[in-house]
């Protein structure tokens, strides 16, 4: 079993939209992922580097929790620089590539995505180092968004927030099934942490009690 002082969480806030960016790091051996590389500009991409680079770790992955740009468009500097593959849900995989290109133009990013290197599923294990995390697909926002399962964490993308829940109007996005991936959430336990795609870490026991589209589930 993994135990939590080998995983190391780092939060960056990064972009027009402030999504969070996470190095996530087993102590233990040094390797590490980053989840939803959302910067746009070297600047802000150097800054995470620097604590890459600085505190010795081995970048074995690039995992985004699902493919709206203010999430991705960092990928192609973190693939350049550390020659690491993308890792996204199947059913988001559409939208890295050449797609990313128009649609990360569209919403006024300047980078965007190369196409994705490996395809997650449901249940897929990501291990790094002693560390382990399992993809839960939790679709509502997109079709292929993902939360990641650790021990005693869970990085839930555009999923679930403190006290609110990621838009579901997006011409992908389903009310319904939203509701049915916060139903898998809230069978965590309340002691886990929740870093979400956007805003302050929470706890599961916290947004059971007080987050309005948990209580009314």
């Amino acid at each position: 079993m993994v135990n939590e002082m080998e995983m190391k969480v780092q939060s960056f806030v990064v972009g027009a939209l402030f999504t969070n960016c996470y190095v996530i790091t087993c102590e233990e051996t040094r390797e590490a992922i980053i989840v939803d590389p959302g910067f746009d500009d070297e600047r802000e991409a150097g800054k995470i580097f620097k604590v890459i680079e600085e505190n010795s770790l081995k970048l074995k992955y690039i995992v985004n929790t699902h493919g709206h740009p203010d999430h991705t468009c960092g990928n192609g500097i973190v693939k350049e620089k550390f020659d690491v593959p993308i890792l996204i849900h199947e059913f988001d995989a559409y939208m890295l590539g050449e797609t990313s290109r128009g649609i990360a133009g569209f919403f006024g990013f300047k980078n965007f995505s190369p196409k994705a290197d490996v395809l997650l599923h449901d249940g897929d294990i990501i291990k790094f180092g002693e560390s382990v995390l399992k993809v839960m697909h939790t679709p509502g926002h997109s079709r292929g968004s993902i939360s990641l399962i650790g021990e005693k964490e869970v990085f839930s993308g555009d999923t679930l927030f403190m006290g609110s829940i990621g838009r579901v109007d997006f011409p992908e996005s389903s009310e319904k099934e939203m509701r049915q991936s916060l139903k898998k959430l809230a069978y965590l336990p309340d002691h886990f942490v929740v870093y979400p795609g956007h805003g302050p870490s929470t706890t599961m026991g916290e947004e059971k009690c007080s987050n309005p589209f948990l209580i009314e589930l």
